[in-house]
């Protein structure tokens, strides 16, 4: 596909949960668009077959495995980053886990896991690349959260939680870089078809192993990633995919008695 932008030309794309779902597509377009990337995840497998994939357009692609809940290992893949392309432009953090479960059926270190994935593993790895984008003067982050980071849902209150999280680090994090030319974008995706109620968590730690019916109909991860670029494109601050998404978030913040209503007469069992 044709280029639509010089944007991305050469720019140091960092991307985790880059092996599947949003994260793959993502990787896809910015290879068609002529970024440099770093993909991540902890399948290094699949993470190969996406630089495959991009093969036809850039060869540049790193792969460097990475767990989100290891925190500690930080800093050495930062700083492995770093040593291969010399730079990071852009870090998108998109990598983490659903879930799938009452909260009184939710063992207590699920619930821990999540926060430690979804939100403490984008908060540690933005610390980790953000003393090099101050350095330099120029950065751009962006956070693929979730509708749910703005509203919720039954079976997802861990997921809800982790995604509110990241919306209140990461909009106060955008306030103290207003004058430092560094950017952040907060991504919020919803009903798109990708793996991602399979691998969610249920109570007890397993997998869901199964795909939501909406989500099945959703929306396909390529048109999510053109939506992310375009949103990056332009630096917004904050940008919803996804269909019907917005009307679900306009109900919420100004009837929000009748969300709750509605949202109360899903079945969760």
């Amino acid at each position: 596909m044709p280029r639509r932008s010089t944007f991305f030309d050469d720019k140091v794309v960092w991307i985790t949960g880059a092996g599947t779902g949003i994260g793959a597509a993502l990787t896809m377009a910015l290879a068609q668009r002529g970024a440099r990337l770093i993909v991540s995840s902890r399948d290094e497998s699949a993470l190969n077959r996406v630089r495959d994939r991009c093969a036809p357009y850039t060869p540049h692609v790193f792969v460097l495995p990475l767990d989100l809940g290891h925190h500690d290992h930080f800093p050495n893949t930062a700083a492995a980053a770093l040593a291969h392309f010399g730079r990071i432009d852009m870090l998108v953090n998109n990598g983490g886990i659903s879930q799938r479960a009452l909260v009184m059926e939710t063992d207590f270190e699920v619930d821990r896991r999540i926060m430690a994935v979804n939100y403490l593993g984008q908060v540690a790895l933005t610390k980790a690349v953000l003393p090099h984008m101050l350095a330099k003067g120029f950065g751009h982050i962006v956070v693929v959260s979730s509708i749910m980071g703005k509203m919720a849902t039954p079976l997802r209150s861990g997921y809800c939680a982790s995604k509110h999280a990241l919306h209140g680090y990461f909009n106060a994090l955008r306030s103290e870089l207003v004058r430092k030319n560094i950017f952040v974008t907060l991504v919020c995706p919803a009903g798109i078809r990708t793996e991602i109620s399979q691998r969610a968590l249920t109570g007890d730690g397993s997998a869901y192993a199964r795909m939501d019916p909406r989500q099945d109909k959703g929306m396909s991860p390529e048109a999510c990633a053109a939506q992310i670029i375009r949103a990056i494109e332009r630096r917004k601050d904050e940008v919803l995919v996804g269909p019907a998404v917005k009307y679900s978030a306009y109900i919420n913040r100004f009837f929000p008695w009748l969300y709750n209503r509605v949202i109360g007469k899903i079945a969760v069992t």
